[in-house]
């Protein structure tokens, strides 16, 4: 919860209750599911000597020769029989292997490892390579295993040297998929057989053509160079463009391959009118990144200024393909078409543009209509210029539409009254287009994260989620997460700053806190959670006066008391620092209680609802980032906007020999009271009050005060 004043006491208690709503399903996709472990069988395990006289006596035993052993001849089998299969395995490569390459004998013998299985059961191994280098593929992937007979999916991911395994997988025909952010989904059959105990198979993952590499950038600068260029950048927003151009040189001094330098090297000559520079750099920043939007847009602005058509065509064309739902770079493409007198691709491109950005999109009303005029249709092109007048009537080319209008009138009541197909092709050079746009914007870093809606997402392709698999797994871990941290403690470090316009720094606070948090159950549905810090604090003890609590609340979305307050949608499967993850879309339904995030001003309690993404990992299932903000302005309190990132993972607990799954850290970014404010809760040493008496750090000297039980006091997540 936010607090503004009156101030509130240290400590609050938030009751969640459970309500007896439908529940609503991640999506309408499900996979049914196995278990891994058959726990009411014994297991055999297999060590490398008994794996190799295994495997010699599978080979011989497909030539249907079968061989008892004595115990003598068990201490001689693995040399004898090895040999045997090196020869038998060196005569059925293809031309391509080797005995020491990728794949070999040599290679599996050396990677060869016991895994406990059942009996009547398998080992599945799988290694995981990118492209067709040999080399192992550099994230996690995700494997799905089928069983063809009765379809039921088993779930694993591949963790270190990028190899995934399968135990106690029955005899049967299984189908594997292997997916993975970047890459395309590879598909195997195999067969689980009594005669091969452990199977092991290479999969080779072929790069996802359409997958855009964004480290780019971050390769290349150096960090005095990223510094020289976010200076740059606050003074191209400042109109300062002398500064800019002194901090861009310098950096582009140690980095001149770098695509963003570069393309801000062509902005700024852009802002100075110098578009052939403006070309250059823009050029070579669209080679190096082709995929850039942004880049490939202002080139293409860049070619209109220039009156160079077939350039800005291009570059237009490729920016259209890499942001096919950005309005802009349609009109931009639809003026182009108009110069070039291809009216009907004009008309085509503005049209589009117009519903890719509806109001916004406005300018290319103008397109639009000097486009049909040109085609003859004359009647329709006015009612478009209209259109454009009723949405900029205050434009300072307002003044030339209406000339325009009024000539295309009076032409076709004087010229030719009872025709209206004439064109006015004499009578549009007088308004330009692209006196109708706005200035181009940098779209640099904005003071706070892209919306959740406006997010692009990479997700491997073709991968269908197991949305109720998810649910259940993910309701389970944040039920573990209230059912094991009964208390536990950490040191808080709060880091504020107060922005400008731009996202620039004006003021920075910290603070430091012994920091008390708890999540209980006191009766079934019901949860509560407290929240306190050391000392009693008061609002003024806060920086801005703005006190914030309850982060570790909010993977509590997920629990099964409080997921049906939200709509959820499995979106796919992402990445998160290399590990796979299923991506969760959430969202307040507005006919169920909003129970997760509030404001409190003075007295009053305001609930906001909130939208967001969790990022769940594939194998476990537990939640490693949620990023939530609002869905909508709460002008009532002059909050405008609020954006959170919350971020978890296992913090081990050394005495105990244990670990807990807790957040991290939390930051969040509002605009509120004509305030922009960014702020950042992490913490480090941890410590379980229930658990590790004997490490316990002194509590608090604030003790809860009396309202803490109070049921309107609200906490947010």
């Amino acid at each position: 919860m936010t607090t503004i004043p009156n101030p509130p006491p240290a400590r609050t208690r938030t009751a969640l209750t459970k309500q007896p709503h439908p529940r609503k399903s991640l999506s309408q996709e499900s996979s049914h599911w196995k278990p891994e472990f058959n726990k009411a069988s014994p297991e055999a395990r297999f060590d490398r000597r008994e794996r190799l006289c295994h495997t010699a006596h599978d080979l011989l035993m497909s030539r249907r020769r079968a061989i008892l052993l004595s115990p003598f001849a068990r201490l001689v089998c693995v040399p004898f029989l090895l040999g045997w299969v090196l020869i038998l395995t060196a005569t059925a490569q293809s031309p391509g292997d080797n005995l020491n390459g990728q794949g070999s004998l040599k290679d599996q013998l050396a990677s060869l490892t016991s895994y406990p299985t059942a009996p009547n059961t398998g080992v599945i191994i799988l290694n995981v390579f990118a492209e067709r280098s040999g080399a192992h593929l550099d994230r996690q992937a995700l494997l799905k295993l089928v069983d063809r007979s009765s379809q039921n999916a088993t779930w694993a991911t591949t963790g270190d040297a990028a190899q995934g395994v399968f135990t106690n997988i029955a005899y049967g025909n299984y189908d594997v998929e292997v997916s993975a952010v970047g890459y395309l989904s590879t598909h195997k059959e195999l067969q689980v057989v009594p005669t091969l105990i452990q199977l092991q198979l290479d999969i080779v993952l072929h790069r996802d053509p359409s997958a855009i590499n964004l480290d780019l950038a971050d390769s290349i600068l150096s960090p005095k160079g990223r510094k020289e260029a976010r200076r740059a950048v606050t003074a191209l927003k400042s109109g300062n463009l002398t500064e800019a151009q002194k901090q861009l040189d310098a950096a582009y001094k140690s980095a001149p391959t770098s695509p963003d330098l570069n393309f801000l090297l062509g902005y700024l000559y852009f802002q100075k009118k110098d578009f052939a520079q403006a070309g250059t750099y823009l050029g070579t920043a669209t080679n190096l990144s082709p995929h850039n939007a942004q880049a490939l847009t202002l080139l293409g602005r860049t070619g209109l200024e220039r009156k160079d058509y077939p350039s800005a065509r291009s570059a237009l064309e490729q920016a259209v393909l890499a942001d096919s739902e950005n309005w802009l770079p349609h009109n931009l493409l639809a003026d182009t078409y108009l110069h070039e007198k291809n009216y009907t691709k004009a008309r085509d491109e503005a049209q589009i543009a117009i519903t890719k950005g509806k109001n916004a999109a406005g300018p290319a009303q103008l397109v639009l209509g000097e486009a049909l005029v040109n085609l003859g249709q004359n009647q329709e092109g006015i009612q478009a210029l209209n259109i454009f007048l009723q949405q900029s009537p205050q434009h300072p080319v307002a003044g030339q539409v209406r000339t325009l209008i009024a000539e295309i009138q009076d032409q076709a009541s004087t010229t030719i009254p009872a025709d209206d197909s004439l064109p006015a092709k004499a009578r549009l050079s007088g308004v330009d287009p692209l006196l109708a746009l706005p200035a181009p914007q940098l779209s640099a870093k904005s003071w706070q994260p892209p919306s959740i809606d406006d997010l692009r997402l990479s997700l491997a392709p073709g991968v269908t989620c197991p949305s109720e698999k998810i649910a259940t797994e993910s309701g389970k871990r944040v039920q573990e997460l209230v059912e094991d941290v009964t208390r536990f403690s950490a040191i808080e470090d709060l880091f504020h700053q107060s922005l400008d316009e731009y996202g620039n720094p004006v003021r920075t606070e910290t603070r430091k806190y012994n920091y008390v948090a708890s999540i209980s159950e006191p009766q079934p549905g019901f949860l509560a959670v407290d929240e306190y810090r050391a000392d009693k604090l008061t609002l003024d003890d806060y920086p801005g006066k703005i006190a914030s609590t309850g982060f570790a609340a909010l993977a509590l979305v997920f629990h099964p008391d409080m997921r049906d307050n939200f709509a959820m949608l499995c979106e796919g499967l992402g990445d998160w620092h290399g590990q796979a993850t299923w991506l969760v879309h959430f969202r307040q339904l507005a006919d169920h209680p909003n129970r997760m995030h509030s404001y409190k001003v003075g007295n009053r309690i305001h609930p906001v609802a909130l939208k967001g993404r969790a990022w769940i990992t594939a194998d476990k299932f537990q939640i490693v980032r949620i990023e939530a903000e609002m869905v909508s302005p709460m002008p009532e309190i002059q909050l405008l906007s609020e954006h959170q990132v919350v971020e978890y993972g296992p913090i081990p607990f050394a005495k105990k020999k244990t670990s807990l799954w807790l957040p991290k850290s939390a930051e969040i970014y509002f605009d509120f009271r004509k305030h922009r404010y960014y702020r950042r809760h992490s913490f480090d040493h941890y410590m379980l009050y229930a658990v590790d008496t004997d490490e316990k750090r002194k509590e608090p000297v604030a003790k809860p005060s009396s309202d803490q039980n109070n049921p309107d006091k609200k906490k947010s997540s």
